[in-house]
């Protein structure tokens, strides 16, 4: 028992030392970027004019801090990237159902999800612009569309490939495809939803920046493109930096949702 008790401490001790390298390591790499792109701009190594700097791009941060403009982009483009993911899963979800339970309606529409899934959805923003107009609506319609055909079809294979034995006790105990949806698909299928979500919500993200792109007049998108065009370069790579910092707290945010679904899967 004792000689148990010990190994399972040198294991422990051995997991803590490995997430302590992890973290120490992530965290170097990063301060070494920083430390070179400062330094290479600083004795000019590169043009700091195109390239900017970590100082530049700070005080560019505390300049729109100050002013309170930048919590207006990014509170816009939270906004439509959080609505435009929201919707995602809400109708995603839906439209799988209706394929599941209705088999010859998946048949006929597959090579339809399939090809719009394939469209490069870059192509649909300008097209979207003239239909609906240079407003918020067409920036979070752009966001769905680069996430919802893809997440449709992940989410039908997976409802697709649920134990058929599961499904077939509930027939067996005169239940309906109803019954068999309800009690054995989502239940087995909630991990492949929150995995769908995972990605999902980075796939909102960059549908809603495209949709800036063309026809935004504020949000990290809009501040991107019309930095580019007017050589404000601090605000572009300052608007990226911000985008990469949204993006890791989005995913590390359904990273949460996920850990306590399995820890109440466990204690459950």
């Amino acid at each position: 028992m004792n000689e148990l008790s010990k190994n399972q401490l040198h294991y422990l001790n051995m997991h803590r030392r490995h997430k302590r390298i992890i973290v120490v390591s992530r965290v170097s790499i990063l301060l070494t970027f920083l430390f070179l792109w400062e330094f290479s701009a600083n004795t000019e190594l590169i043009d700091s004019f195109i390239f900017s700097s970590p100082s530049r791009i700070a005080l560019c941060f505390l300049e729109m801090t100050g002013d309170g403009s930048i919590f207006r982009h990014i509170g816009v483009t939270l906004y439509e990237t959080l609505v435009s993911f929201i919707l995602v899963i809400f109708f995603s979800l839906f439209v799988t159902v209706l394929l599941w339970l209705f088999r010859k309606l998946s048949e006929i529409l597959e090579p339809y999800l399939v090809v719009l899934n394939s469209l490069p959805k870059s192509a649909l923003a300008p097209l979207l612009i003239v239909w609906l107009g240079a407003n918020r609506t067409t920036i979070i319609i752009a966001g769905m569309s680069v996430a919802i055909f893809g997440s449709i079809l992940n989410l039908y294979s997976e409802f697709s490939e649920v134990d058929p034995d599961k499904i077939m006790l509930i027939y067996t105990l005169h239940g309906n495809r109803l019954h068999a949806l309800s009690k054995v698909v989502i239940p087995s299928c909630i991990p492949a939803i929150i995995s769908t979500m995972k990605v999902n919500i980075g796939l909102c993200l960059v549908g809603v920046i495209i949709g800036e792109f063309i026809g935004g007049r504020e949000g990290l998108g809009y501040m991107i493109i019309y930095g580019s065009q007017v050589f404000k370069l601090d605000w572009l790579l300052m608007s990226i930096c911000i985008l990469c910092v949204i993006a890791m707290l989005l995913y590390a945010l359904i990273g949460l949702i996920e850990k306590w679904y399995l820890c109440r899967c466990k204690i459950s």
